[in-house]
């Protein structure tokens, strides 16, 4: 069947190979940056190229420096988990393993939560099955505190120097020394603050806003304080969309859409659904009634033969939903039978495959400009 999926930009970068084509920079390799001493890749958690665009008043460093064609495409699922991985390992997640938020884990049939499931025991050693690009190359990472010696932070960033800085402003700036002390070093960093906000309040809040301004003040500062032989990158891991409360599809007790299905994974605006043994096509064809005119509905088979998670390997596949559901209006998905509410507080959301949750900035500055 056709699914008629949005197509990217023609001139959209994978975000897979965005720290490696900076890691190339270093020995004047890449096909995409100039020859570079040092590299900074920093990741605002939840910035879309949409989201950028419609409030570009408020980040008039960013937008000023954005090449009008330099956007990025992130990975399917478009969450933090998986596009992560993907940044920082050079793979895609049919490689890697990490399929979404929350995945079944075929040999235990927990459905676990891929950035804290590592300290919950629900992953297996080994469950991120690709080499951090850290691992190869003199690399520090600088973030938040708790994210330090976590099961996800090892798993993706393996090999580096993890440096714990709470403040945004002076993360920037500890990223900027490491960069110019360390000559041929990667240097990671993150933001999440924008996103949390927008998963809180939206990201067409205020309080959103007012977050985006200072983000753009900080990447101002950090672009004036590195060395002129220092490339940087500015990317994000995935946009975002606003869900109202009424937008909301509960999926209660004796729901048609429930039946045959032994769980649930994914996050709200993806669903993988894992089906009992031989009712795949039928659940697909309930869902394909019911929802098509508001989301993509595909089989794992369909998923896969589509490209949409990149080559997937064999120990791989089992962990992608037997029945895939991607809204592409303005929806979430939530199973109303669980006791725990507080995830449909939640405002901002992504996943899915809309563009304003998959392409994101790639913008270009110090030696990269």
């Amino acid at each position: 069947m056709s699914l008629s999926l949005p197509a990217d930009p023609s001139s959209a970068r994978s975000l897979t190979d965005v720290a490696r084509e900076a890691m190339a920079a270093l020995g004047g390799r890449s096909q995409w940056f100039g020859p570079a001493t040092s590299t900074i890749v920093f990741v605002i958690d939840g910035l879309g190229a949409a989201n950028l665009a419609a409030r570009s008043g408020h980040a008039r460093f960013l937008w000023a420096h954005r090449g009008k064609k330099d956007v990025a495409r992130s990975v399917f699922p478009s969450t933090t988990a998986a596009a992560l991985t993907s940044l920082l390992t050079g793979t895609a997640p049919g490689h890697h393993g990490i399929v979404g938020y929350r995945a079944r884990v075929p040999e235990t049939g927990i459905v676990a939560n891929q950035l804290r499931g590592w300290e919950a025991g629900e992953l297996p050693a080994g469950w991120q099955r690709a080499e951090p690009l850290t691992a190869t190359r003199r690399s520090f990472v600088v973030t938040r505190p708790e994210y330090v010696g976590s099961g996800f932070t090892h798993a993706t960033v393996g090999g580096a120097d993890v440096e714990a800085v709470s403040d945004l402003e002076e993360r920037a700036a500890r990223a900027a020394e490491l960069a110019a002390r360390h000559p041929g070093s990667f240097v990671y960093l993150y933001a999440p603050d924008l996103d949390a906000i927008g998963h809180k309040h939206g990201w067409e809040s205020d309080a959103w806003t007012a977050a985006l301004e200072r983000v753009d003040a900080v990447v101002r500062d950090l672009a004036r304080d590195i060395t002129p032989t220092t490339g940087l990158i500015v990317t994000a891991d995935h946009g975002m969309v606003d869900v109202p409360r009424h937008r909301h599809v509960l999926l209660g007790e004796g729901d048609e859409l429930l039946r045959d299905v032994q769980d649930i994974g994914g996050e709200p605006r993806m669903l993988h659904l894992y089906t009992a043994p031989g009712t795949t096509a039928d659940v697909a064809r309930r869902w394909r009634d019911a929802e098509s005119s508001r989301a993509w509905v595909m089989t794992r088979d369909e998923a896969i033969a589509t490209g949409l998670f990149g080559p997937v390997d064999a120990a791989v596949a089992p962990r992608i939903g037997d029945v895939l559901v991607a809204a592409r209006s303005a929806i979430a998905y939530y199973d109303d039978r669980v006791e725990d509410k507080a995830p449909q507080r939640m405002v901002g959301q992504h996943g899915s495959l809309t563009p304003e949750e998959r392409i994101v900035p790639l913008v270009r500055l110090g030696a990269f400009a």
